[in-house]
């Protein structure tokens, strides 16, 4: 108690202390034998950096293929008009020396760059630059006014959208936008650019949903199901084993297609040929058959075939368009029990970062803690009555221990060169204060909010920061009804736990005798036991006013001695888990007095779906779980000692308690991620899980309900101790 008193101080001065745009219009362009990114420009009046903002799958200096087909922004009617006297480093030179009409002023909002300021107000970034001199030695930072040029300029006529050149698509069970853009051969951002209408935070797609996607050369994906043909062009020294060895073709097939081969005495260099591609099924292409893969920027064919523990010709199998080069942005199919150097997130293969490596010191993102310590109703100079509130409170024994842990990861994101601005701040467990706080505080620099405790001020500090999604991490188990996109769930929810539990069982099953005890408050559970193992004996607990537990003789008939017996008890009573456990061990005990051969007979191991307080309790027995290996799911294990134990133990005098690690853990997690960029919402796309001293976070996007973590641990009482199951 004399620890928490000590934090109490600690928070008492820290608080005290610091107490519309419309979307762009869009055509496309399929690419012609000797087209260049050059020429595509000039054609549309559109400059080559603006083609390949849109298009990342080329990069500047990629010779385009044939029927390629490129997003293009709509502006100036395409021209097929020859270059005349003046060219375009003329005409940009004529409108740099244009003087302005007229001011205008813009604040930089929050992302803005100065390419997308340019583009919205049609401008040059030199042309802001040039009326807005601080940009030459300074980047451009959020709430900045700028000064923007208006010009007398003729409006650009638009083209009209070709119809034709697109199709719309509906979207199937258990597709994915990366199973979509594979089928296209397209990448994300090309999805995205042709569809504003999908938010780049989330990667959620309704079943039903249309979307608008470039029609493929010649005809739509459905009439492409019989064949899709490559132009290959021969280069030099080829021969038909390479080939085949290249594009999975049998050489009899090239010639039958390509009767010029014939014709000319076999394959010459700079023949052109066309090499049959593997068949499209629209209705193969899921998350059920695949995984998929972007790929990332300077990523080679050696390091992605080494990442994803496949050879280049399964890659090719799998993915014809990879004949044509590897470019950034590509969406790969894998299969799906593939195994490698990643995770897999929703059928996407995710990188795996160590963020405590990726840190960027020039990041320094702003934090708020929002934790009711009631110092209003505190008098710090009663240190007895100070400590007997704190031991009566929860409230305020669970904000103390995740501050006192904060405290921590602060410190040690300190170590790695990252300036953190924190603000910490007592809501008193109060709506109304909760309020108050908010008002006074500018949110537009948030980088992040930790609590509050409360659910009514959980959802009003959400609420708040949701129009400029600012994160809001709840750090103690919450209701998921809150409905916000903005809130990080970062406790596991018992449905994904007892999933977790279920799953890890089902792996274990060799023919095992599955018991079922529950109460009559986890019909859900004992449900849910049922559809995996549909053969499970169920035990009937009797429930009385007072009382509540089984009949022996119904549970020893049960038993069997054949096989090894799984008992899950589910209950939030504590005498229900006092009497099974009692019970199951008093059999194990039982058998002490018969042989050693016999003895193994009667084998049993106690599991349950959700660990109440129930199992806590003093009465219960550890020893009876150790001897039952009882099993079950958590969002926690115990930490071993550790630099943040040594850390925490000589800032505070006494050993971190499972508060304070998880405080730290959460705060740590969340500080490495905003070092790395300061955006949590776009890091938790691409970051898959982190592991810290007892808890791990895996975020996963739900729609517009929030960001819930799907973390977990297996953990089992085994000779008196606690350990986690590998």
């Amino acid at each position: 108690m004399h620890r928490y008193f000590k934090h109490l101080i600690i928070v008492s001065l820290f608080t005290i202390a610091l107490s519309s745009c419309k979307a762009q219009k869009f055509t496309t362009h399929a690419v012609k034998q000797g087209e260049t990114l050059t020429s595509i420009s000039r054609q549309y009046n559109v400059d080559t950096a603006t083609i390949l903002s849109y298009n990342k799958e080329i990069g500047e200096g990629t010779t385009l293929k044939p029927n390629t087909v490129l997003v293009i922004p709509r502006g100036a009617k395409p021209s097929n008009a020859k270059q005349t006297g003046i060219s375009s480093a003329s005409k940009d030179s004529v409108i740099q020396s244009e003087e302005p009409i007229s001011f205008t002023s813009h604040r930089v909002r929050k992302r803005e760059t100065l390419y997308g300021i340019a583009q919205r107000f049609r401008i040059t970034e030199d042309e802001i630059k040039k009326y807005n001199t601080e940009l030459y030695s300074s980047q451009l930072s959020r709430n900045m006014n700028l000064k923007i040029p208006q010009y007398r300029r003729t409006k650009t006529e638009q083209v009209a959208l070709n119809d034709e050149d697109f199709e719309t698509y509906t979207v199937a069970s258990k597709e994915t936008r990366w199973s979509i853009a594979n089928k296209y051969g397209i990448t994300i951002d090309s999805m995205l650019t042709l569809n504003p209408e999908l938010t780049s935070s989330s990667n959620y797609l309704a079943v039903g949903q249309e979307l608008k996607m470039p029609r493929p050369a010649g005809s739509s994906l459905e009439n492409q199901k019989t064949q899709l043909y490559l132009s290959y062009t021969v280069p030099p020294k080829m021969n038909f084993y390479q080939l085949e060895q290249k594009f999975g073709v049998k050489s009899d097939e090239i010639v039958r297609l390509n009767p010029e081969i014939t014709d000319k005495g076999g394959l010459k260099e700079g023949m052109v040929i066309r090499i049959p591609q593997v068949k499209i099924d629209a209705g193969e292409v899921n998350t059920d058959n695949f995984n998929f893969y972007e790929v990332k920027p300077k990523q080679t064919v050696f390091s992605l075939t080494r990442k994803l523990g496949l050879d280049y010709k399964e890659l090719l199998e799998l993915n014809p368009n990879l004949s044509d080069g590897l470019r950034a942005g590509m969406v790969l199919k894998l299969p799906k029990d593939q195994k490698g150097d990643f995770e897999v997130r929703n059928a996407l293969v995710l990188d795996k970062i160590n963020l405590a490596d990726s840190v960027d010191i020039k990041n320094q993102p702003k934090v708020i803690f929002m934790f009711p310590f009631r110092l209003d109703k505190l008098n710090l100079s009663d240190k007895e009555e100070v400590s007997d509130i704190i031991e009566k409170r929860n409230s305020l024994k669970y904000s103390l221990g995740l501050y006192s842990g904060a405290l921590i990861a602060l410190d040690s994101i300190a170590d790695l060169g990252v300036s953190v601005d924190v603000k910490t701040y007592d809501n008193q467990l109060s709506l109304a204060k909760t309020k108050e706080i908010l008002q006074k505080e500018n949110l537009n620099t948030v980088s992040a909010i930790i609590g509050p405790l409360d659910l009514a001020s959980l959802k009003e500090t959400a609420v708040r920061g949701k129009s400029n999604q600012i994160p809001v991490i709840a750090p103690v188990p919450a209701d998921s009804d809150l409905s916000l996109s903005n809130v990080f769930y970062s406790y596991t929810s018992n449905a994904v736990l007892r999933e977790r539990i279920l799953d890890f069982a089902e792996e274990k099953y060799e023919g095992q005798n599955v018991i079922i005890i529950a109460d009559s408050t986890n019909i859900v559970a004992r449900d849910s036991i049922l559809s995996r193992f549909p053969d499970a004996k169920v035990t009937q607990v009797i429930e009385e006013e007072k009382n509540i537990g089984i009949k022996i003789e119904d549970l020893k008939a049960n038993l069997t001695d054949e096989v090894e017996n799984w008992v899950f008890v589910e209950t939030n009573n504590f005498k229900l888990v006092a009497s099974v456990s009692s019970i199951l061990n008093s059999f194990q005990n039982a058998l002490l007095d018969i042989e050693e051969q016999e003895r193994d007979k009667l084998q049993l191991r106690m599991f349950t779906t959700n660990k109440t307080p129930a199992f806590d309790n003093d009465v219960i027995s550890s020893t009876h779980l150790s001897n039952l290996r009882f099993t079950y799911p958590s969002v926690y294990r115990m930490p071993e000692s550790n630099s943040f134990s040594r850390r925490y133990e000589k800032r505070f005098g006494s050993l971190p308690d499972r508060y304070a690690v998880r405080g730290f853990d959460l705060t740590f997690d969340l500080l490495l991620k905003l070092a790395y960029k300061n955006d949590l919402i776009e890091v938790s796309r691409y970051v898959g899980e982190t592991e810290y001293s007892g808890n791990k976070f895996d975020y996963v996007k739900d729609d517009e309900q929030g960001y819930f973590n799907q973390s977990s641990y297996i953990m089992t009482f085994e000779d008196l101790r606690i350990t986690e199951v590998k």
